[in-house]
């Protein structure tokens, strides 16, 4: 038997949740507190790109990490469930893979794009980080700002974590995920 109260919908469909955005922006500070609230599975791009780069078989500064994410959120989708992916999404290509990953399993999409409107707040973040994936290399505030980083065109919920506090925007991620 299934426990229901481990991927609470009030509608049929799972929802694919990506949140994206800069680093050093609080995107893994939010993923990680609506997968523990709702328990729902959480795919990390960081993750997966660093046990790519790790064990030798990959680079990745390619593609590789984001298809295996696709997969990974497409298998937790057609069971149903909810997912949270959290990568940086720099690009439209990436953003139209999530989408076309939702289509594919009948789930609604929520895209998030996390920012930080204050410079100075946004450089402590990125200079004060302390590394929680082993072997990860952060990127310096200088490798933030020159980041590829196209301008969103789709639908988004902008969450700028300069005047918004994480508990703020966990519970308006979630008001989000759950209308039907």
């Amino acid at each position: 038997m299934v426990d229901a109260g481990h991927n609470p919908q009030p509608s049929a469909r799972a929802t694919l949740v990506v949140i994206g955005g800069l680093p050093a922006t609080g995107k893994s500070t939010i993923a990680r507190a609506l997968t523990r609230q709702h328990q729902i599975p959480y795919v990390r791009i960081d993750t997966i790109e660093q046990a790519l780069t790790g064990s030798g078989i990959a680079d990745a500064s390619g593609t590789a990490g984001y298809i295996i994410g696709y997969a990974l959120a497409a298998e937790q989708l057609r069971m149903g469930l909810s997912v949270v992916v959290e990568c940086v999404n720099p690009v439209e290509v990436t953003r139209d893979a999530w989408s076309a990953t939702a289509q594919q399993n009948s789930a609604r999409l929520l895209n998030i794009e996390v920012i930080c409107s204050d410079p100075d707040e946004h450089r402590r973040r990125a200079e004060q980080r302390v590394v929680d994936i082993p072997d990860l290399v952060l990127p310096t505030w200088q490798e933030i700002l020159d980041r590829d980083y196209e301008p969103w065109t789709v639908e988004r919920l902008v969450l700028d974590t300069a005047i918004m506090n994480f508990d703020s925007a966990v519970r308006l991620v979630t008001a989000r995920m759950f209308i039907a």
